[in-house]
């Protein structure tokens, strides 16, 4: 191993004297590496050696070192590729160290020994025209930012940090490992996938762990996710911290704990966590220690089992493994890979085989031992490696192929192989470097100079004799379409849980629908109370931030999660209170229809002649308009209905008050008319009289609702106001003052009507039925006045069924009154219903009836002459006298 003590490394280019240009080294210096001549040389730097924590020699570093040998091999026996060229290759060991890999790096581009002088004034190629590496993000961003300035291109196997991708910093750095930006979002698709939201965060204190994690806590966010904690590594490993960080993992009810650092960092920490025994968590690795087979020991498997892992992507070599078996103990690193894999000196120490060691003879073979070195099973950083090399070969392979004056220089110039500067390696626009392995991947860079971004998903599987097994159970694939980047089988997970299922990590459970997310003060998005949404609103989603007001004509249902139609109110024929009343409104109609018959079967009876037959068969007829009415208020509400219900029901009444009324003046008249002294004549209470009284009544009602109907018509409405999850239809009288006038036309006969009927009250009971139309008008006053505040107050279907009470009441204390009687009279008794029962007077009262021969009738009926009422008389006083 080369002491890092060794690479104090300052190279320096500097003239023999101020007025000389001649170039010469100024220090020369001895790297750990080695070198293959060719005609364009490429560099490499690898971790070979750590320099703390781990087993001396890195047998993975050594073999992506000669991963890179071996693809320059390939690329100088390729006639396709840089034909007539042979690649040379300039490999060194950067130890783990930044000051190693920085001084390796400016030798590589500056040159390191005389032989890279071409001549006396540094002219001709330099020493190499590209970098492969470093594999670490802080090394990178060091190199990067000189080799930056001079345009020398640097591809790393290795290197994610997302701050790489500034072009503006890092002009000439490209990578053929996805970025820390790319691992963060497969992380993310990961976690949402499986329902993790609350998840610890551990980070190793360098440049990959600080941007990888300022990355994560942005786009967990922004997926809805949230950090529990977030601890940093500690590079002294301080074992105080490290017992911090670990109880607050143990507290923490995060079950989840994604890390990003490489194992140097991890290990300490994980000792730490076997003290304090915290088993029952889901460990998500970064890709930097995802493979490290460091951690599959019998000690930790209880703590890491089970662990998911982004993994860059696996490939095939063919020829790799051969190629790495046959390699022999010449170059420096060679010889200590050689004696650490075999366990013996090539040159021992004095003392060294006293002591029992063994001495290599340099020609074992690297196929009798056991050894990590010729696997090629899970070939990930050396597939990087292999695709950076062709790269920068199909790179330099596209600017040797140049067409004079068509070139990308100014001037349309080409480059020559004399005179190649790195510069215009790197100056090779991304987008035509573009190829595919034999493995089948496609090579190539965005503007960004960031690579395709493929990822394997692994699960360490613990098997019950106590090994380890790596499975692979999903791919990330940023190019596929989106939504489809991520493919896993959850079924082939190693949970290492009993449940044998995945863990649940949430700061609170999912809202489910009906509910929505209500923020704790002070706390993470995803620490939340659930309330349930407000009638009317409702939430179909889980873990929805708001909740959604339903459309005008729904309402929510009870859970609240889905909107339902609302239900429908109005007066129906199907519902008790809809067929009781459309019941008794065709009991009161029927009834009319039987007493208008009884009526007519006996219209020519003393009874029915006697009480103005004409006026009682319009009577009869208006009431029975007025019970059917009541049913137009029935059923849901329609535009014509609404129209028509007010307008039948206001000239139904008035048809029904004004024959009352015309009655009522009949009777006043006849009898006042017939006192003596009275002067007044009855002609103008004839039948014709009578009839166009009743039919202009009427028509001012008609006129009432002409005018209401065209100048604020009723129409149907859907009223919301009185139940919110229900919808009242009801007709809106249009224009108040319509239906008041309407109601008030009818009040003001209707107490005309008591009034004259009043007055009529003590007139002879055979000659009047004035007390009946008192009582009746009573009846319907009262009806109709308890109405209006009733009407009111009633909402929806109510008030339409207050209103048919009110038509159904009055009509029935109409009908009751003024026919009960008289139909009590001919169906029960008969014997009253003659001319002698209704003459039943005294002399007394016929003495002021001095003008009988003149009345032309008791009524207007028209059947019984006042000479034969007389006549009548007489001879009833003689029969008493013979008596």
């Amino acid at each position: 191993m080369l002491n890092s003590s060794s690479l104090s490394l300052v190279l320096k280019y500097s003239s023999a004297s101020s007025s000389s240009s001649t170039c010469r080294l100024r220090e020369q210096f001895s790297l750990n590496g080695m070198y293959q001549k060719g005609d364009v040389i490429l560099g490499g730097l690898f971790e070979v050696h750590y320099f703390t924590v781990f087993p001396d020699f890195d047998s993975f570093g050594f073999q992506q070192a000669q991963t890179m040998a071996f693809a320059v091999d390939e690329i100088n026996r390729n006639p396709d590729l840089l034909p007539n060229i042979t690649l040379g290759y300039q490999l060194y060991d950067n130890c783990l160290k930044l000051g190693v890999s920085f001084r390796a790096a400016m030798s590589m581009a500056s040159g390191t020994e005389e032989e890279f002088l071409l001549d006396e004034t540094c002219s001709g190629s330099p020493p190499v025209l590209g970098i492969v590496g470093d594999p670490g993000s802080t090394h990178s961003i060091a190199i990067s930012s000189v080799l930056g300035l001079f345009r020398v291109p640097m591809v790393s196997h290795y290197a994610t940090c997302s701050c790489l991708s500034d072009r503006g910093k890092y002009p000439s750095f490209f990578r053929t490992i996805p970025s820390d930006a790319f691992q963060v979002r497969a992380m993310i698709q990961i976690l949402r996938r499986l329902g993790w939201t609350w998840v610890g965060l551990l980070f190793s204190d360098d440049d990959y762990g600080v941007h990888a994690a300022r990355s994560f806590h942005s786009s967990l966010s922004e997926s809805g996710g949230c950090v529990a904690y977030s601890q940093l590594l500690p590079k002294d490993n301080r074992p105080t911290e490290l017992q911090r960080i670990v109880r607050e993992i143990k507290s923490s009810s995060a079950r989840v704990v994604v890390v990003f650092s490489n194992e140097a960092y991890l290990l300490p920490l994980l000792d730490e966590v076997v003290v304090q025994n915290v088993k029952g968590l889901q460990w998500i690795a970064s890709e930097a220690w995802t493979t490290s087979s460091v951690f599959h020991t019998p000690r930790l498997m209880p703590y890491l089992g089970g662990t998911l892992g982004i993994a860059i992507r696996r490939g095939e070599i063919p020829g790799l493994r051969d190629y790495l078996l046959s390699v022999r103990p010449e170059d420096q690193p060679v010889r200590q890979f050689w004696e650490a894999e075999f366990g013996c000196r090539l040159e021992p120490l004095a003392g060294w085989v006293e002591a029992g060691g063994d001495v290599c003879t340099g020609q074992e073979d690297l196929r009798d031992v056991e050894t990590n070195y010729g696997d090629v099973s899970e070939l990930r950083p050396e597939y990087n490696v292999y695709k950076a090399v062709y790269a920068l070969a199909h790179a330099l392979h596209d600017l040797l192929q140049c067409v004079p004056g068509r070139g990308p220089f100014s001037g349309h110039r080409c480059a020559s192989l004399q005179r190649l500067e790195p510069w215009q390696v790197g100056f090779i626009q991304t987008d035509r470097v573009n190829f595919t392995t034999g493995f089948g991947d496609r090579v190539s860079f965005d503007d960004n100079g960031d690579a395709l971004a493929i990822y394997d998903i692994l699960n360490w599987v613990w098997l019950q004799d106590g090994s380890v097994q790596v499975e692979n159970v999903g791919v990330i694939d940023e190019s596929a379409p989106a939504g489809q980047e991520l493919t896993l089988d959850e079924d082939r997970i190693f949970w290492n849980f009993e449940s044998k299922k995945p863990p649940r990590s949430v700061c609170s459970e999912s809202c489910l629908p009906g509910t929505r997310v209500a923020r704790k003060k002070g706390e993470p998005v995803c620490c939340f109370d659930c309330i349930s949404c407000a009638e009317g609103e409702v939430s179909n989603t889980t873990d929805s931030t708001e909740c959604s007001r339903c459309p005008e004509d729904f309402w929510s249902s009870p859970e609240r999660d889905l909107c339902i139609p609302k239900g429908v109110e109005f007066l129906s024929y199907q519902e008790s209170l809809g067929i009781s009343l459309m019941t008794a409104s065709l009991l009161g109609a029927l009834i009319c229809a039987v007493v208008l018959g009884i009526f007519t079967r006996y219209r020519n009876t003393p009874v029915v002649k006697a009480n103005n037959s004409e006026l009682s068969f319009l009577l009869l007829l208006s009431l029975k308009l007025c019970f059917l009415c009541s049913l137009l208020f029935i059923g849901r509400p329609r535009l014509w209905t609404c129209q028509l219900r007010h307008a039948a029901f206001g000239i139904s009444f008035v048809l029904c008050v004004s024959c009352i009324l015309v009655k009522t003046m009949v009777v006043l008249a006849v009898f006042r008319t017939s006192k003596p002294g009275a002067k007044a004549s009855l002609k103008w209470f004839g039948a014709g009289q009578q009839r166009g009284t009743v039919l202009v009544l009427t028509s001012f009602q008609a006129a009432i609702c002409t005018a209401w109907l065209v100048s604020a018509s009723p129409t149907p409405h859907k009223n919301t106001r009185y139940h919110n999850d229900k919808i009242v239809y009801e007709c809106v009288v249009g224009s108040v003052a319509g239906f008041g006038a309407l109601l008030g036309y009818i009040g003001l006969l209707a107490f005309l009507s008591f009034l004259l009927a009043f007055l009529a009250r003590n007139l002879p009971d055979n000659f009047n039925e004035a007390k009946f139309i008192t009582f009746s008008m009573l009846i319907f006053c009262a009806v109709w006045i308890s109405f209006v505040p009733a009407y009111v107050s009633s909402p929806g279907k109510y008030a339409d069924a207050v209103e048919i009470f009110a038509i159904l009441a009055s009509s029935f204390g109409l009908l009751v009154a003024l026919f009960g009687p008289k139909c009590y009279i001919i169906l029960l008794r008969p014997e009253r219903n003659t001319k002698k029962a209704l003459m039943g007077i005294t002399e007394m009262k016929l003495r002021f009836s001095h003008r009988l021969n003149t009345i032309p009738t008791v009524y207007s009926g028209g059947t019984m002459p006042a000479r034969d009422l007389l006549h009548t008389l007489s001879m009833q006083r003689k029969e008493r006298r013979h008596v």
